[in-house]
């Protein structure tokens, strides 16, 4: 069924696609070349899949009547081309799939009705830790741990390689998903072919990273969202959202000499967190686009998440075709893209009327400067001249209530060195956001060369390392020698994938670590990384800056965050004198002459040839086959999870009902991310998770970390709110995952104490202060909370995937209203708490009143706003989550 009569054939080098039209379309909506190219994408997508019941033509009429409003409180439902995974995210959602086969069977169904319907990759990149670094070996010895840490993990994946249709792994140390996905995976305009016809369509995805966005860089409209959510997706089911608002950013000029990508990003984030754009889609326009390669576009859509957008989206234009055809795309591909996206009015040049949006700012690429970002968020941009500066007289006091000017210097064990407040003792080229642009690596490259030509090395106590986003990167800095130059420095090849930007830093030099601790020193980390979150990088590292990969290089010869590097200089040269940062800094013509003899097509073609494969080692992995999996009681990697257990075929008895009689678990302040709720990390041997390897039989040496271990709850429900940073207001003065029992006060770890009430059949709630669950789009952090029994989270904000993936585990979240939280009602965790209004029905944003019982015997009441904000997610909470209701949903079909 189609109201539009839009489905239409174009016919591009003689094969002939079915589209459906937007200017046919336009034809009954009325005009639409306006309309933003991100919402354009969005039209599409419903114009195509109107069926009179999920997606109905008002809601297509609602996206063309936006240009009208360029606002919309229209719910509909999206459906994402295809689904990208990594490892980390991944791979609990293939074991909640696996479950849900085991809980087919036992309902009597048919397992395998549990396939993605949509097309599924999966890049195994999160589990290369940088144990080994700063020598030729670093590589080889850092890919043999990852592989003997991580065999059982990768053995499972395997056998969901085998066992699902649609669904394809990319192996361990081909690079970082969301390059993988920019380099090879995304095809800009995706197609089908069913019944001898081939329909072409915007390639769009949804992925279980919340740095999907980075893909918007290449014009294909995409975001993080929940594993549980990609889950739904994966079977058939469509995200459920409102038409967004659309922010447009204006570019005009070009980038100065000496002011690279990095720098430019983090002031954009700068910008739009002052703006304001949580929910909102962000689209990039002006002139300045066409002075900006496409690696420099995927740089500043990378970081959406960290200046809130759902997505930071560039529409097709001659930089995008001039991407594909360099990076060895299919050429009848590439003709495709351009001839389609002329045909639907997607295609941006110098001579596009700007869109309407709802907002703009706008920035002169000219006026940005060099920058960072710290000490401990990505939007608190500081610019290089000023970042000793505020280290020593802002930010340094609030670590540790030490004067900076009072600094310690303490011995080494074993070292000829002192290590001192504001050291850098971590300096990595890693992340997705720049290791994808040859610019800034190519840039850190010169770096290094100017600099080993001056004779300068880097400081002793610098742990180095170069996580590049794939192999394509190494074979450009090969190419043009300045790999030899990056290796002088320390900065060897440590793994293909996300590293420290992740915590998988691996550990620091024993004896570093031990100076740190015993000290209180205040020691930082500089990387090229989008995120830099309390107790993220390092435990043992309190200030964490955000930099480009060539001002890496530079602190690292530098060795401390309070030298100027505008001003002081960088260190001396063979014969004495000081050399500045100014005079190893490449100029932009520099790099740009390296980076056209270094890089063609053909690396990539190469590259991705075989990108499926995989090494020896991955290879002799057998897949099991069988359709269902056979869980190992004594694994603890990945364990059948509790969710469906007890579960009937329908959904009985009354549906919702109020809660009575919850005990706070947490009391929580502002700012509170998914790094401080999910566990993330290495496991600390005195911790619950540690607790519960060592009864099974693992040694500390091999606990590996949280991230490789989100195949069993066991290990992560006792790792939620764990973070060694998490300060919860019940225990004053603390810091990380305790709290009180009450009524008695006893302290405890939050795990314990969640059990414990779990056996007293007491109800759980958490109050937080506002942009509760930032971060990244971490399904544990909602998984941990529900199977801790935490029944609602009442905060004064949340963060968009955060919640949706509370209402996906069954979790009510909830909202202070304006001038209400948890300062004005006084509450210090010894109070009870009653949430009614909810047995009558549960509406998108209905009130829910909450009495507070306090110890004292007085009680108070008020109104919170119900943060389930779609009908979907009201039928998602009523089968308890969103996996029940697909099960249920397949099972009945």
């Amino acid at each position: 069924m189609n109201s539009f009569n839009a489905k239409t054939t174009l016919t591009v080098a003689n094969t002939p696609y079915t589209v459906y039209s937007l200017p046919e379309a336009a034809k009954s909506l009325g005009d639409i070349s306006r309309l933003p190219f991100s919402l354009k994408v969005l039209l599409e997508n419903l114009l195509r899949h109107e069926d009179g019941r999920s997606v109905k033509a008002v809601d297509v009429q609602a996206v063309a009547d936006w240009l009208q409003t360029q606002t919309s409180d229209r719910e509909i439902a999206y459906r994402p081309a295809r689904v990208l995974m990594q490892d980390f995210t991944g791979v609990p959602a293939v074991v909640d799939l696996a479950a849900m086969r085991d809980a087919m069977a036992k309902l009597g169904g048919d397992p395998d009705k549990i396939n993605p319907l949509s097309p599924v990759d999966l890049v195994i990149d999160h589990s290369v830790m940088v144990d080994a670094f700063g020598s030729a070996a670093a590589f080889s010895e850092n890919v043999e741990k990852e592989f003997q840490r991580n065999f059982e993990r990768y053995a499972f994946l395997r056998w969901g390689q085998n066992a699902f249709d649609n669904f394809r792994v990319v192996p361990p140390g081909t690079g970082i998903c969301h390059q993988v996905n920019l380099e090879y995976l995304a095809q800009v305009v995706w197609t089908k072919t069913d019944a001898g016809e081939t329909m072409a369509y915007p390639d769009t995805l949804v992925g279980t990273d919340s740095h999907t966005t980075m893909i918007n860089g290449l014009s294909v409209l995409g975001w993080g969202v929940g594993g549980i959510e990609a889950e739904a997706a994966m079977l058939g089911q469509p995200i459920s959202m409102l038409i967004p608002e659309v922010v447009g950013f204006k570019l005009t000029g070009q980038l100065p000499d000496g002011a690279t990508a990095t720098d430019l990003v983090l002031t954009v984030v700068q910008m739009l967190r002052q703006k304001g754009v949580v929910n909102k889609f962000v689209e990039f326009y002006g002139d300045g686009l066409s002075h900006l390669t496409l690696a420099d576009r995927a740089t500043i859509a990378n970081m959406a998440p960290e200046y809130g957008a759902t997505c930071g989206f560039f529409p097709i234009d001659a930089e995008t075709i001039h991407y594909l055809e360099f990076s060895g795309r299919d050429p009848e591909r590439v003709a495709l893209v351009e001839a389609y996206a002329k045909a639907q009015g997607l295609w941006r040049s110098t001579d596009t009327p700007d869109p309407i949006f709802t907002d703009t700012l706008s920035l002169e690429l000219d006026t940005v400067e060099p920058s960072l970002a710290g000490p401990k968020r990505p939007q608190d941009r500081v610019l290089l001249s000023d970042l000793a500066h505020q280290f020593k007289t802002a930010d340094f006091p609030s670590f540790s209530g030490k004067d900076y000017s009072q600094k310690q210097s303490v011995p080494v064990t074993g070292a000829d060195y002192a290590l001192t407040d504001g050291d850098v003792v971590i300096a990595a080229i890693t992340s997705c956001t720049n290791t994808s642009n040859p610019s800034v690596m190519i840039g850190a490259g010169l770096v290094a060369r100017k600099a080993r030509e001056k004779g300068l090395t880097v400081k002793s106590w610098v742990k180095t390392s170069l996580a590049p986003g794939s192999q394509v990167v190494s074979d450009y800095l090969a190419k043009a020698g300045l790999q030899a130059d990056l290796d002088a420095l320390g900065f060897n090849l440590v793994g293909y994938g996300c590293t420290t930007c992740i915590g998988n830093s691996g550990p620091l030099p024993a004896p570093i670590a031990n100076a740190i601790d015993d000290n209180d020193l205040v020691v930082g980390a500089v990387l090229s990384g989008n995120r830099n979150f309390e107790g993220r990088v390092s435990p043992h590292t309190k200030a964490n800056y955000l930099a480009s990969p060539p001002l890496v290089v530079a602190y690292a010869i530098a060795g401390n965050l309070a030298i100027d590097l505008k001003t002081d200089p960088i260190g001396q040269d063979a014969d004495g004198r000081p050399v500045y940062l100014k005079d190893i800094w490449p100029s932009t013509d520099e790099i740009k002459t390296v980076m056209a003899a270094a890089l063609t097509p053909e690396m990539f073609r190469s590259r991705y040839s075989n990108v499926f494969t995989g090494t020896a080692d991955w290879q002799k992995i057998a897949p099991a086959d069988s359709q269902t999996y056979d869980w190992q009681n004594d694994s603890t990697y990945v364990q059948n999870p509790p969710y469906f257990e007890a579960m009937a075929p329908r959904v009985n008895g009354q549906a919702f009902a109020d809660i009575h009689g919850a005990r706070p678990l947490a009391l929580l302040g502002d700012s509170i991310t998914t790094d401080h709720i999910s566990p993330a990390g290495a496991i600390k041997a005195d911790s619950p998770a540690g607790h519960y390897l060592v009864d099974n039989g693992v040694n500390s040496s091999e606990f590996n970390s949280y991230g490789s271990r989100r195949g069993n709850h066991e290990v992560m429900m006792r790792g939620t709110f764990a973070n060694i940073r998490l300060q919860n207001e019940m225990v004053p003065g603390s810091s990380g995952g305790v709290t009180q029992h009450m009524p008695d006060g006893t302290e405890m770890s939050i795990y314990d104490a969640a059990m414990k009430y779990q056996a007293e059949d007491v109800p759980l709630v958490v109050i937080a202060g506002k942009e509760y669950g930032t971060g990244s789009s971490r399904d544990w952090a909602a998984k941990g909370t529900r199977l801790l029994g935490v029944k609602a989270v009442i905060a004064e904000s949340f963060e968009r995937i955060h919640r949706s993936n509370l209402v996906g585990m069954g979790v009510l979240p909830l909202q202070f209203q304006a001038g209400c939280d948890r300062h004005t009602l006084d509450l210090n965790g010894s109070e009870t708490f009653d949430l009614t209004g909810l047995s009558s029905g549960i509406q998108p944003g209905m009130t829910v009143t909450l009495t507070i019982h306090r110890s004292h015997g007085a009680t108070t009441q008020v109104p919170l706003l119900c943060r389930i904000d779609t009908l979907d997610e009201v039928e998602y909470f009523r089968h308890g989550g969103i996996l029940q209701y697909v099960l249920r949903q397949l099972l009945a079909a």
